[in-house]
């Protein structure tokens, strides 16, 4: 499993969590029928941020700089995949039976479990309608007004006249 090992290599070790999240990214491409994107044509909408996504940015390519990954923090296991191209999109969650199955294995035999199983035994792989993401933004940045910080336009808040980072503008306001 060369690939698993580079994953490994980016996230900088072997985890159950790691091994789910490449197994859900692997189903996903499989089911999209495409590799790697070189940009932006795939999007990851992940529900977590825990081990997995970082085999989720490693095998699709979906990333927070090129505004491809989207994390909405639900705390779930499950991961949403689009091809732009395609206009199709891919859910994949963990079986909930998979869980209760592995409970009593040790980590390496978890680890071993998720790689050799398919697709199908580990996993609901459902194509879902959702909106299409929007591409990521370059916007404009100001400085702020009291730590002298650039900060993008959209994030910035005017109060008093005064341009302020959100932390500034908190430090400032809230306390």
């Amino acid at each position: 499993m060369a690939l698993y090992e580079e994953v490994i290599k980016f996230h900088g070790h072997s985890c159950p969590g790691l091994a789910m999240g490449f197994r859900m990214t692997q189903a996903a491409l499989e089911f999209l029928q495409i590799e790697r994107p070189k940009d932006e044509e795939l999007v990851a909408i992940v529900e977590n941020d825990a081990f997995g996504v970082d085999a989720v940015q490693y095998l699709s390519g979906c990333t927070f700089g090129k505004g491809n990954l989207i994390f909405n923090d639900f705390g779930k296991m499950v991961y949403t995949f689009y091809e732009r191209k395609s206009k199709r999109a891919i859910r994949v969650s963990r079986k909930s039976s998979q869980k209760k199955k592995m409970m009593a294995l040790s980590k390496e035999q978890k680890i071993s479990t998720i790689l050799k199983s398919s697709f199908h035994e580990l996993f609901e792989l459902k194509e879902v309608q959702i909106k299409e993401p929007k591409f990521a933004l370059l916007l404009d940045t100001v400085i702020c007004e009291q730590c002298k910080e650039t900060v993008t336009m959209n994030k910035a808040t005017l109060k008093n006249s005064r341009i302020l980072c959100k932390p500034c503008y908190e430090e400032i306001y809230k306390n």
